[in-house]
């Protein structure tokens, strides 16, 4: 059954939001069943395993008929416009958003048979997966400091690169159903992006969260844009002054954004703009691309400017910077990390 039939007006409590383009897509909640995905070790093994017997079969087939497919393909659906196509060496948020929806759950205009067989490979449930996990250690990592803070103490999410920032989202869902009294306070989401089109849904996924029944109802949460370069990191740092000027409470994430595609001095930079000297984000949760050779025959066919450099390449950059790698959770394609101040 696609997700097209399916109507959250019927009782199924799922949110829709609005695109920039005007469509309503669905708001991704990782504790609905229609978008939890399994995250014990036999199930991550068994969607790695398949996707490795994907790469098996599409290694023999002829580069040349792989191209037509792929041209062929990207005719009918938008997805695999943006996957194989791109003009900016990165998927775009909500392209990438889309995807993660499922292959059941997606909508017009994305759910052609083509962008459903391409949402349902093993692949796109491996990134669904990273996104889950980013979330829960944001939410586990920052519960004990919400904990020991007032309730006047506002907490401020950073999300770098990261478009609609539903992980960020996902975290308060999850603390707000494990820990409910610790998000009694005023609350913001930072999105620093250099598109405004994965924050403009993103504000009115949380605006549609925010409503009546919904799982974030009323709490006092808002979300700002900031346009934003992390090779160039001075706004990132001006924003960290302010917010701890503030006196908040600072975590950051960036899934599937700067550690994967950024520079090694990108990431040290905005990490060490993040620290702050000590007195910046209490814990930083991100996705690492894995090293392996299947990942880097599968960043080579794209035009994707992923730096597969995994976590032996990744923790001397933190380090760096002040952090430490405090906790991994894998996706085998990615290893999602928690840094910690040195």
């Amino acid at each position: 059954m696609t997700q097209h039939r399916r109507n959250p007006r019927e009782g199924d409590g799922i949110a829709y939001a609005k695109t920039r383009e005007g469509f309503d897509l669905p708001v991704i909640d990782v504790t609905h069943p229609w978008f939890a995905v399994p995250d014990d070790p036999a199930a991550i093994r068994g969607m790695h395993d398949a996707f490795v017997e994907d790469e098996r079969k599409r290694q023999l087939i002829p580069k040349f008929i792989m191209r037509w497919m792929l041209r062929a393909a990207a005719r009918k659906s938008r997805l695999v416009r943006a996957l194989f196509e791109p003009d900016a060496g990165f998927l775009d948020g909500l392209s990438t958003y889309v995807m993660k929806l499922g292959a059941d759950n997606l909508v017009p205009p994305y759910d052609t048979p083509m962008d459903r067989r391409l949402a349902a490979s093993p692949h796109v449930a491996l990134l669904r997966l990273r996104t889950q996990q980013v979330a829960y250690l944001v939410a586990e990592g920052i519960a004990d400091d919400l904990a020991g803070a007032t309730a006047a103490t506002p907490l401020s999410l950073i999300n770098i690169g990261g478009g609609p920032a539903l992980d960020s989202i996902n975290a308060l869902i999850l603390l707000r159903r494990a820990r409910p009294e610790l998000l009694s306070r005023p609350i913001a989401i930072e999105v620093l992006d250099s598109s405004r089109d994965g924050a403009f849904f993103g504000a009115n996924a949380l605006a549609a969260l925010q409503a009546d029944r919904g799982p974030l109802a009323g709490l006092a949460i808002g979300m700002r844009h900031h346009e934003y370069d992390w090779d160039r990191p001075a706004a990132l740092e001006g924003l960290l002054e302010k917010l701890v000027s503030s006196g908040a409470i600072i975590a950051a994430s960036s899934e599937g954004a700067l550690f994967e595609y950024g520079s090694d001095q990108a990431i040290v930079a905005n990490l060490q703009a993040l620290r702050a000297n000590g007195a910046g984000a209490r814990l930083v949760a991100g996705s690492v691309t894995c090293a392996d050779a299947t990942r880097r025959r599968l960043i080579a066919r794209t035009r994707f400017k992923v730096v597969p450099r995994g976590l032996a390449g990744f923790a001397p950059l933190a380090e760096e910077a002040g952090f430490r790698i405090a906790k991994t959770e894998s996706a085998r394609l990615s290893d999602q990390v928690l840094l910690r101040p040195l």
